[in-house]
Formats: structure tokens, sequence, C-alpha cells
């Protein structure tokens, strides 16, 4: 398939292409660090079980959905909904999710501004050894300049933004065939070294050792639920958008299977990578992001070759946040890009330079404004991050699946999935008519503090 106009609209120039871009929305900074640990807290094995489900359940059906939407709509996450149901407020799914990749990118390039200062302080080697203060003390004056931080912010947003100026079949595809391969080269690689650390047998049964009794626990399945809903992007338009560049010749069933079961080896992969570590030093395997970017540079500096561990790790992560941060702003630029007739390089850039100056907060609510807390104690980013992943993606993804479900005629819905009238199908529009709206409405209730309201009610 050639790049060519549909109104005016690219094309993705290969289905791989295309499936590697979405792979590339979905595998983010959570994918290293996050689905290892609440895998571990949440009984191994038995949660990972419960896990899969759910992304069997809930997560390809909506990728399938959004897929289906974005590529009969032709558009992006605002004017599909628009298009295909005209004057209705089905509209709204796609502004929650505008809202939300504005949100998102905001303090994600602000986290990936640091990732990106500890790759280049790798490459030139500044972070080779202990520097003065340690590496502790190194990350929180970094974080607590000023300055500094906001310049790395900026570069990394700028990379973003060059990436979306060029685009979709140079800019988007290209750089992902790029990233994703070498990201699962670099996890494959690093995932094999921990294998010889001696923590690997505790690190592995920390992950993976079934914990039966955690069945009885109900948090386990929303925790599964959440990491699920999260882990696929799902909810912001960037699938909408990205199915809105693929041809119809191209099958979607096969397209939203791969994206989302890559998306889940790359977890899992990670999680090998870093546990055999963490048990090796005797780390707190829920230091989160102090994990990254405190102890594990003490990981490598105790290690042969460490700092080339280092370096490719913290590359690993810049590539995976790029890949993520690229899929964001493109939501944002495809709107304006058909809402106001821009061109792409004009949105790209006034785009992306807002969503600069809307991180500027969340950057400086590490140092100069940390005494600002918003939402329940939190600090600026965090505050964001919960009005984003807990209010506005959980709302968009139920209105996805309520209107592929609903607002879609049975008959249209089979047909422009490419499922066809069979019993794949016709379980599909089950799960998104019924299932999927019940469990994505359960999220929304514990996320926002409601669900414990409602059940002390029956107790």
């Amino acid at each position: 398939m050639s790049l060519k106009e549909n109104i005016g609209r690219e094309q993705w120039g290969s289905r791989l292409g295309f499936i590697l871009a979405a792979m590339g929305s979905a595998v983010g900074l959570g994918n290293v660090w996050r689905f290892a640990y609440v895998t571990g807290e949440n009984g191994g094995a038995a949660f990972l079980l419960i896990y899969l489900a759910c992304i069997l359940l809930i997560g390809i059906p909506i990728v399938m959905a959004e897929f289906t939407i974005g590529r009969k709509a032709k558009s992006d996450a605002v004017g599909s909904f628009e298009k295909l149901a005209p004057g209705k407020p089905w509209m709204i799914a796609g502004l929650l999710g505008v809202g939300a990749a504005f949100m998102i990118l905001s303090f994600y390039g602000v986290i990936a501004g640091w990732i990106s200062y500890y790759f280049v302080n790798y490459l030139t080697g500044n972070l080779w050894s202990p520097p003065e203060g340690g590496y502790e003390g190194f990350f929180v004056d970094f974080i607590t300049n000023p300055y500094h931080p906001l310049l790395w912010q900026f570069l990394f947003m700028a990379a973003t933004i060059a990436i979306v100026f060029i685009g979709v079949k140079k800019g988007i595809e290209r750089s992902n065939k790029i990233l994703m391969p070498l990201l699962g080269i670099l996890l494959i690689g690093l995932s094999a070294y921990g294998l010889t650390l001696g923590g690997a047998r505790e690190g592995l049964a920390f992950l993976f050792s079934p914990d039966w009794s955690a069945l009885a626990d109900p948090n386990i399945y929303l925790a599964a639920l959440g990491q699920a809903f999260f882990s696929l992007s799902l909810g912001m338009g960037a699938l909408i958008t990205y199915g809105s560049y693929l041809s119809n010749k191209e099958r979607l069933p096969g397209a939203a299977a791969s994206v989302a079961g890559l998306d889940t080896l790359f977890a899992i992969v990670a999680g090998i990578m870093i546990f055999p570590a963490v048990f090796a030093f005797g780390i707190e395997p829920s230091s989160g992001p102090g994990l990254v970017f405190m102890i594990m540079p003490d990981v490598f500096d105790s290690i042969s070759m460490g700092w080339l561990f280092g370096l490719l790790f913290f590359f690993l992560l810049t590539a995976a946040a790029l890949s993520s941060a690229v899929s964001l702003l493109e939501v944002a630029v495809a709107y304006f890009i058909r809402r106001f007739q821009w061109s792409r390089q004009k949105a790209a850039i006034i785009i992306g330079l807002i969503i600069f100056a809307l991180g500027i907060p969340s950057s400086l609510g590490q140092g100069i404004l940390s005494d600002i807390s918003i939402i329940g104690g939190r600090d600026i980013l965090d505050s964001i991050d919960f009005i984003a992943s807990n209010i506005f993606l959980p709302l968009g993804g139920l209105m996805i699946a309520l209107f592929m479900g609903w607002g879609f005629k049975k008959a249209d819905a089979l047909a422009d999935s490419d499922f066809g009238d069979t019993w794949l199908g016709n379980a599909w529009l089950f799960l998104l008519r019924y299932f999927a709206p019940v469990a994505i409405f359960i999220i929304f209730l514990s996320s926002v503090g409601l669900l414990d309201v409602i059940l002390n009610l029956f107790r």
C-alpha cells in the first residue's frame, strides 16, 4: 500500500508499520516497571492469568472497536464520532481522548526528559561512577533545579514534534520501525543478562510463582482490569487516530491481537529484565520511579561493564517514552489539522509547544512549586496524572465500547470490523455491549474512590 490521500488523509506504508506504530503507542514507561511490580504484588502467576483474561475480554475488543471506528470514519478521535454519529453526543469520547492526550503528554514529557538526561550522562561517561553526593543526590539535585529539567523536557518534546512534523509514513511509521525492534532486542538482551544474576530465581518467583490465596482479594481483579485497560492506551483516541490511516484492505482482528499480544509480551520480558537485579541487590520492589533513577544506577555501578548496561537501559526507556509520546501528540495534531485546516507542520509545532508549556508546572512542582498540592495531597504532576488516567481515559473507553456495541447496527459492526457474522464477531459484540462497559465502570468507580462508598452501603 503506498502513501496516498483519502480526502487529504495519509495512510500507513505497510501493515507492519501500522502494527509497530500501534505497539509504540501502547508500549511505554509503565511496561518497563509498573507491570512487573503490580504482577508481583497481586499473586504472581494468579494475577497474570486474570490479567491475560482481561486483555482477551476487554483489551482486544476495545482495541478492535477503536481501529474499526477510525478506519471507517477516516478521521481523528473527535471527527470520527462526528462523522459516524452526527449531532449526537458520542463525540464527547473523542474530546476526552484529546484532553487526556494534552494532559498526559504534558507530564510524560517531564519524566521522559529526566530519562533522556540520564541517557546522555551515561553516553558522556558522567554516570559511569557514582557522582559526588551519590546517585540519589544526583537525581534530587537535578529534578529540583528550576532550569535543567525544563531544558531536557524541551529537547524531548522537540524530538517528538519533529517525528510528528514529518508525517505518518516518513515520521511516525519509520521511527517506530526502528524504535520497536531496537526496544525488543534490548529487552531480550538485558533480560538474558538478568537471568545470570544471583537473584534470578527469587526475581522469577516474585513474578511468576502463583499465590492462589490472592484470588480471594477483590482488589486483584481491579488491579488486573486497570493494568489491562491502561497498558493498551485505550480511551485516549490514539488507536482511533492510527486506525484512520489504515487501508480498508487490511484485516483488523489480526492487527488488534498482534498489538495486544506483543504489548503484554514486552511487559513480561521487562519484568524478567528488572526483578532478578532487584532481588540480587536487595532492592525494594515497590521503589517505582526511584528504582529507575536512584537504584538501578547503583546496580549498574556494581557490575562489570555496568556503564554499558546503564547506557542501554536508559536508551531503552527513552525509546519507549518517545514512541508513546509520538502517539499522544498525533491525537491532538490530527484533531487540529481537521478542525482548523492547519497544515501538519503548523499543528505539530504549535500543539507541541503548548503541551511543553503545560508541562512546566509539573516540572517545577518537583522543586520550587513542591509545596503546591491539588488533589488529595498529590503534587501537580500526580494530580494531572490522576485526572487524565482515572477520569478521562475510563470514561472515554466506556463511551467507545458503548458506541461500538450499541451505536452501530449489528450487521455494520460485524462487517466494518472484518469479523463478519461469525461466532467470534458475535462474541466480540457481546463483550462490548455488556462485559466491557460494566468492567470499565467498576474501574472508574474504584479509581475515584466511589466503589468502597457504594459497597459500604450494602454492608
